[in-house]
């Protein structure tokens, strides 16, 4: 099982790699742009990328990264073996 959820960690990467980068980027972009150089209209914009309203998908877009999100979380949590079966070991031996 644990070979398999490595599959899928790594399919749901590679297939999220370039809209979360895009997601993370413009976000931090926004912030910049809005807060501290004060430009409103290209904050704007930036927000309309972020969302995908460019293409008119702000709809879908967030529910689908956010969905890749918890996939990747899932499995990544799981591949780390902190809710695996415990054994007791005698340690005295």
């Amino acid at each position: 099982m644990l070979r398999s959820f490595r599959k899928y960690h790594r399919q749901i990467a590679i297939i999220l790699c370039l809209p979360l980068f895009l997601t993370v980027l413009t976000g931090m972009a926004y912030t910049i742009l809005n807060e501290w150089f004060h430009q409103p209209e290209l904050a704007v914009f930036l927000i309309k990328i972020h969302s995908l309203e460019v293409l008119n998908l702000q709809g879908i877009y967030p529910l689908l990264n956010g969905l890749g999100l918890i996939g990747l979380l899932i499995t990544g949590l799981s591949m780390t073996g902190l809710f695996g079966q415990r054994t007791n070991r005698n340690t005295l031996g």
